[in-house]
């Protein structure tokens, strides 16, 4: 396979050292805006995690024979006196893990073809429009599990179909908009919004699931925020509203965002300048996609494995903590929904923190961008590793378990300036369809991770669950430790003209 050589040297960024102010440009715009569409992504994406806890009746799902390992209740817990409100369903630990990994069935497989239709034509409408499906979709998972667990299967297939292609879309953006000594900063600031809206939606699904019912989770976005707040359900209030504030959002992209610098209406001459000058030597113009040289390409590997292995350790505890938190550590749903969004609310800090050392140890310590990459790697997925594993061993020592979690989900937030980014480093002409390869691989934990992890955990005992974070831990490392050493950091020759 052919490859570039220079590994040691940046001669593609030495053309950026003219810089152009961040204040209010339109590349920083971008990365707001996308911020929170990937805010409503997650925020939607999640609420089930909570609501699942709420939808099941404990007597049928738990194991009859009382072999339950569970903390004791601590002494603020409302645990014990908790009582459901909204409809429960006999569903068994099986049925709860494909429940919770359906979504990936659908996610898996627009990734590709999102990412070609981005680099070809544009990801601007193919975000909107698949922020806004979700958006409507999710209004129906109150009425489809009422119908029955495999109507709730379908329905999170589709949710999956239509928010697969986004994040392709996004990094086909990125390429076009991303001058590479801002990369980092850029792309973590516009993914971070992934983390808040998990913040955001994990204690506020619990709030509405011990005030009002688990049904109101998915019309959060759609009823006034005071109805959840004070508790009170006047007959006029229309649940079918669903996604008031991803249509916001959307309204807002397509009527800001622009697919370049080019055909941006209001960027300034001297950033649209800048941006496409930066750019200059990275994209290819071929009519055709290098696939052949794409799939033999070693540095794309060294990105492939990496993410399916820190997927699976993210999309574990995305769909399982508030279970663990349930069951183990016996937490009621209101502190649940809290203590579940703390990991997420120090991973987006560290996410933000660590594209900004990220861009400056490239800028001001000339380090290559290769080294920068291994480096964010190593810790956004060994510190995860070991942080998860100490877990385990905690027993019932609530506040020790929740700081580990939390710190080892921080961490993870060195990830986005690492392997995540990478696609932008070796392919910037094809980093759309280059993440929805990689993502295609790293749904597959999504669809087994939550599956294999309900069956391990079938007895709900604290050593089942220490297996859960063994297995998490181990594929962490690997992955790790593959990408440092078969990682690149320079575009790659099949990405150029010559």
């Amino acid at each position: 396979m052919e490859e570039s050589s220079g590994e040691d040297s940046q001669p593609l960024l030495s053309r950026e050292r003219r810089r152009v102010s961040a204040c209010c440009s339109a590349r920083y715009n971008l990365a707001i805006l996308a911020f929170w569409g990937f805010f409503v992504v997650y925020a939607l994406r999640v609420n089930l995690s909570v609501a699942m806890v709420e939808m099941l009746d404990n007597n049928a799902t738990l194991p009859k024979n009382g072999s339950v390992e569970a903390c004791p209740p601590h002494s603020n817990s409302t645990h014990q006196n908790f009582v459901k409100r909204g409809k429960v369903y006999n569903w068994d630990s099986d049925t709860q893990g494909w429940i919770l990994s359906a979504f990936f069935y659908g996610y898996i497989f627009t990734q590709i073809p999102g990412g070609y239709l981005a680099g070809r034509f544009g990801g601007k409408l193919l975000l909107g429009f698949g922020i806004l499906g979700t958006s409507f979709l999710t209004m129906l998972t109150p009425p489809a599990a009422a119908l029955g667990a495999y109507c709730v299967i379908v329905l999170r297939v589709i949710e999956g179909l239509g928010e697969g292609v986004t994040f392709p879309a996004m990094h086909a953006m990125w390429a076009k908009w991303a001058p590479p000594l801002e990369r980092s900063t850029l792309v973590s600031l516009s993914y971070a919004g992934a983390q808040l809206g998990t913040v955001v939606s994990l204690p506020l699904s619990g709030i509405i699931c011990y005030y009002l019912d688990w049904s109101y989770v998915f019309y959060i976005f759609g009823s006034r925020l005071d109805n959840v707040v004070h508790t009170w359900r006047p007959k006029n209030i229309r649940k079918e509203v669903q996604g008031a504030f991803g249509v916001a959002w959307c309204l807002l992209w397509f009527w800001l965002a622009s697919d370049t610098p080019e055909t941006h209406r209001t960027i300034s001459n001297a950033e649209r300048e800048y941006i496409i000058s930066s750019l200059h030597g990275q994209h290819s113009f071929k009519n055709y996609v290098p696939w052949g040289a794409i799939w033999k390409s070693l540095p794309l590997w060294a990105i492939i494995v990496p993410h399916f292995c820190y997927n699976w350790t993210f999309y574990t505890l995305l769909t399982l903590l508030p279970t663990y938190m349930e069951e183990i550590l016996q937490f009621d749903i209101r502190e649940n929904g809290f203590l579940s969004a703390l990991p997420y609310l120090f991973c987006w800090m560290v996410m933000i923190i660590a594209g900004l050392i990220a861009d400056h140890l490239i800028k001001k310590h000339n380090l290559t961008t290769s080294t920068v990459r291994k480096m964010c790697t190593l810790i956004g997925m060994i510190g995860p590793a070991m942080f998860l594993v100490a877990t385990g061993y905690i027993g019932c020592n609530y506040i020790v378990a929740v700081l580990f979690l939390t710190v080892s989900s921080a961490l993870g937030g060195f990830s986005m300036s690492g392997f995540n980014i990478n696609h932008l480093d070796i392919a910037p002409s094809y980093a759309g369809i280059l993440l929805g390869i990689t993502n295609t691989f790293a749904t597959i934990p999504g669809m087994v991770g939550p599956v294999i992890a309900k069956a391990l955990t079938y007895d709900h005992t604290i050593a089942e669950w220490r297996a859960v974070f063994y297995i998490a831990a181990a594929i962490d490392v690997f992955g790790a430790l593959f990408f440092t050493i078969f990682g690149k950091g320079v575009v790659q020759s099949w990405a150029i003209n010559h």
